[in-house]
């Protein structure tokens, strides 16, 4: 919608009404979205294009209609809409999704008495298995790591706490050294909308996280990084392309052919877990997933998975 930007300011400087009639929503809705959902200013905005984009619509086929006087075949034309933009099946399904969260709120404050978005479809998507990695393969590119080197110890209590906790890339660079409880072998992780969630922690990874901190003392931390877990070499927190870089680097040197991202060790945290039986819910609960929908991508690994193992080791696989 980028490109169409101008258009929309066009549209809306000639039809003041509509806008005035959607903007007190639009801010109610920014609102609820940031003290109720607590989300960030980048989810925020994003809900609030995907009102616009319907606002955009709406002005352009010359419809003066409030919010609460949308239909259910008003949002389908909107919807063919956005396919002519060509726009992929991706963005139409979050766009969807955000006018789905708008009326929602519109509901909750009775400023509508049904919800036309009820009954409106998403675009089937096809959902790619992201790529994982093997307990073996995970050994070998912590095994890369090299010891001797300054940064070595935190290297190695970096990887092993992503392996062992299944943490986003941005849960753990601002992971603090307070929400550390590793006698009780958990920490405390502020996830998405600064949702707070205890995850356990391995053994493996509460050694390496002790004798990395003790080995920080010796260096120089700057002001107000105290409390910070990982530093980088100036004492403050690393970036997530950092995290990135140091993984590429490892993997390389373990002679690893697959795509690996920071976010694999999360992927294989979660594939670990229920190839060994875990309880969906309690995956759902570690990952920090809103929608245990999200946390089912995982079932469908674990068939991929067990069909592989059938076909390399089972007789009648192999003929």
């Amino acid at each position: 919608m980028k490109k169409n930007s101008h258009a929309y300011t066009n549209l809306i400087n000639r039809n003041n009404f509509t806008a005035i009639m959607w903007n007190s929503f639009k801010n109610g809705f920014k609102s609820y979205l940031q003290l109720e959902k607590s989300l960030s200013d980048n989810s925020v905005e994003a809900y609030l294009r995907d009102v616009d984009k319907l606002c955009f619509y709406l002005v352009g086929i010359g419809e003066e209609k409030p919010p609460k006087s949308i239909e259910l075949k008003d949002l389908q034309a909107f919807v063919k809409f956005l396919a002519s933009l060509g726009l992929t099946a991706a963005s139409q399904a979050r766009t969807i999704s955000g006018i789905k969260g708008f009326y929602k709120y519109l509901l909750s404050e009775n400023a509508v008495s049904t919800d036309p978005t009820e009954l409106l479809e998403l675009p089937k998507l096809k959902r790619a298995l992201p790529d994982i990695l093997s307990f073996g393969e995970i050994e070998k590119i912590i095994g890369a790591i090299d010891l001797s080197k300054a940064e070595g110890h935190r290297n190695k209590a970096i990887l092993e706490t992503m392996y062992s906790c299944g943490l986003r890339v941005g849960e753990l660079v601002n992971l603090k050294v307070s929400c550390l409880y590793l006698e009780d072998g958990f920490v405390r992780v502020i996830g998405k909308g600064d949702k707070e969630r205890l995850v356990p922690i391995g053994e493996e990874a509460i050694q390496f996280i002790r004798y990395y901190l003790s080995e920080r003392k010796k260096n120089k931390i700057a002001k107000d990084f105290e409390d910070v877990v990982f530093l980088n070499n100036r004492g403050k927190t690393l970036s997530r392309v950092m995290i990135f870089l140091i993984i590429k680097d490892l993997v390389k040197k373990a002679g690893i052919k697959k795509v690996i991202s920071p976010h694999t060790f999360r992927h294989s945290f979660a594939t670990h877990l229920v190839e060994g039986g875990a309880d969906l819910r309690a995956v759902q609960e570690m990952l920090g997933h809103e929608s245990i929908t999200t946390t089912e991508i995982y079932t469908h690994l674990d068939k991929h998975f067990l069909r592989t193992t059938l076909q390399q080791f089972h007789p009648a696989f192999k003929r």
